[in-house]
């Protein structure tokens, strides 16, 4: 019996010997953690939908490569970890059900880890509803839409904001008029959907009354003779300002339209509708857009003295085919910039879970081009909340009113509008950030 025993023994012995020349000798990479979807040992892979044909095109076309131009610059000084940062892009048209079809291509197809930047409210509604990126547990990074309701946690769990909302736009809009145009009647044009309403919401709480308010159906700016009617109607009823509050292609058809009808009031632009690349790829002179008030979040794109700017300005030169560098480009450029410490915040070994956790834990202390604050917490995924006013020149350019950036905040609810006295920190060295 014990001879027995002996020799099993032995060979359970040998067995464990062979076990352990047999994983001495596998690839490291082998007994690694499980990676996540999107993550190999080299790479990140994200994706983003939005219109890079049709009607709403113009400008937001120039958003992908603004990104890439960007992560291309992280990868050549050593990408994020150790992994370059790739994008994938989908033409959706600024169709929601092309969003969606495109959304299902990048995660199921794809295997992205994370949405970025997905554009527009009907769009990111849709995909919201039929994909439910929330539910998956995809995370769905700076949405490029102002809507109020992608705040919201419970509806959109791994939703993040980066744009102020509509409705900070438009408090803070009711501000700059009641401080400059008290006396005047003022008229509202604006988009009649979830944008324009978002807007009547933020002028309702801040107490802002109209003249005169014509809304109008999204995409009717192209219809002949709707324009005219705009103006007919901002004219009989009486408005010495005018807020625009709809997209670039409404602007450049009212502002044509109405220089056409010999109409001038002071123009006021929300900053969706106040990118002069946008007027003119439609074929609208930057022109029209000369002495209206406009506003961002941002520094102005033709500020060299700002270090994000000149940074942006070269990394465009060397890596976007030095394509004009305008707001669409900073706003793309931006995005990537701030993805990119959320990615590393998420640590060596990412996880889409990490990455939501990096930005609610980490991501106020984001550096950014923002001159406002990022507002990222464990109970918010608001981005910035503020804007400076500016006059656009001659060639469409916007710049702060009396040179200064004179930035004023909000929130989406009941709060004040007040003159902020944040000061933004410096830009990490070279623009990497560590």
């Amino acid at each position: 019996m014990f001879g027995l025993n002996r020799g099993r023994l032995l060979v359970a012995t040998a067995v464990i010997a062979t076990s352990g020349l047999t994983l001495s000798a596998m690839p490291a990479q082998a007994l690694s953690p499980h990676l996540e979807v999107g993550v190999s040992s080299t790479e990140i892979k994200l994706g983003v939908t939005l219109p890079m044909t049709g009607t709403a095109s113009p400008g937001y076309n120039k958003v992908p490569s603004a990104m890439k131009a960007y992560f291309d610059y992280v990868n050549a000084n050593g990408g994020v970890n150790g992994k370059k940062v790739t994008l994938i892009v989908k033409d959706d048209q600024y169709v929601p059900t092309l969003a969606v079809a495109k959304t299902n291509e990048l995660i199921l197809k794809d295997k992205v880890l994370a949405l970025l930047a997905p554009l527009g409210t009907a769009n990111n509604k849709a995909v919201a509803a039929a994909v439910n990126p929330g539910r998956r547990g995809v995370p769905v990074l700076f949405v490029n839409t102002g809507y109020s309701g992608f705040a919201n946690k419970k509806l959109f769990p791994t939703t993040f904001s980066l744009l102020p909302s509509y409705i900070v736009e438009a408090k803070i809009m009711a501000q700059y008029l009641k401080e400059n145009y008290s006396d005047k009647k003022i008229g509202l044009l604006y988009q009649d959907d979830d944008f324009g309403d978002d807007a009547l919401a933020g002028f309702k709480q801040a107490g802002l009354n109209f003249a005169v308010k014509v809304p109008y159906a999204s995409g009717s700016q192209g219809v002949a003779g709707v324009p005219a009617t705009w103006i007919t109607k901002l004219s009989a009823g009486g408005a010495e300002v005018v807020v625009l509050f709809g997209v670039s292609s409404a602007t450049g058809a009212a502002l044509a339209t109405a220089a056409g009808m010999k109409f001038a009031p002071k123009w006021v632009l929300g900053s969706v509708g106040g990118d002069a690349t946008t007027i003119k790829a439609l074929g609208v002179p930057a022109g029209v857009l000369y002495n209206a008030t406009g506003a961002s979040f941002l520094p102005a794109t033709t500020d060299t003295t700002d270090e994000y700017i000149k940074l942006f300005q070269d990394i465009n030169t060397t890596y976007n085919k030095g394509a004009v560098f305008d707001n669409n480009v900073l706003v793309g450029m931006n995005t990537a910039f701030v993805t990119v410490q959320a990615l590393k915040a998420a640590g060596p070994n990412i996880t889409r879970k990490s990455l939501i956790t990096a930005i609610e834990k980490k991501g106020a202390t984001f550096a950014s081009a923002g001159l406002t604050p990022l507002n990222f917490s464990a109970t918010s995924h608001v981005g910035y909340a503020g804007y400076w006013f500016g006059t656009y020149g001659p060639t469409g350019d916007l710049k702060p009113n009396g040179g200064t950036y004179t930035m004023y905040t909000t929130d989406s609810a009941a709060g004040a509008v007040v003159k902020s006295t944040y000061s933004r920190p410096a830009m990490p060295a070279k623009g990497l950030p560590n």
